[in-house]
């Protein structure tokens, strides 16, 4: 069977690229998709896929940076995935894992990716720092208070909502922005 995996960064990038280039070129008959970052393997539809992958099948991405952004993870999910008898390709490098002339190949590409995304956040560090000593950073936009957000605290409080985690849930945002909304709040954190 023909795979596709598909991932962008963000919930705000398109992935139809992608999707479209997969599908002509190549003709996938099931395609996963995420939009999260590449940054580590804790994605769905990542998982959902090398479950799904059978021996004999093909996973084809436009590039090897959609399935992973460090060569350690790269290589482990081609190795899992080669353990299984299931074939990686890319469109954008063009080589085949299987050959051992495709495995070094994806090794460096996988190498050149990583040393890329180092640089790229160090020079987002090295901006951040300039524009706050400019005084023109502000950060994140720093996401409103649930209108009932009292009311959440003190369910917190009376540990009607049992968790940091839960409460996060309820009100949809992480649980960094709980934690910095509790001590706002003055309220003290329950230890769980």
């Amino acid at each position: 069977m023909k795979i596709g995996y598909v991932r962008v960064s963000t919930v705000e990038q398109h992935e139809e690229r992608q999707v479209v280039e997969l599908q002509e070129k190549v003709g996938v008959e099931r395609t996963f998709i995420d939009k999260l970052s590449g940054k580590n393997t804790e994605r769905p539809e990542l998982q959902k896929m090398i479950d799904f992958a059978r021996e004999g099948d093909t996973i084809y991405v436009s590039e090897f940076s959609r399935l992973a952004r460090s060569t350690k993870d790269l290589l482990d999910i081609v190795q899992k995935l080669k353990n299984k008898g299931v074939q990686v390709v890319s469109l954008k490098e063009n080589f085949d894992t299987t050959t051992p002339a495709g495995e070094l190949a994806m090794t460096l590409f996988a190498a050149i990716a990583t040393f890329e995304r180092k640089i790229m956040l160090e020079r987002q560090k090295e901006g951040i720092a300039l524009a706050k000593a400019r005084g023109v950073y502000r950060g994140r936009k720093q996401k409103p208070k649930p209108s009932n957000w009292q009311e959440l605290v003190e369910r917190y409080q009376w540990r009607d909502i049992r968790s940091v985690s839960e409460l996060a849930r309820v009100c949809g945002c992480s649980r960094n922005t709980i934690y910095t909304w509790l001590r706002a709040s003055g309220v003290i954190i329950n230890p769980r």
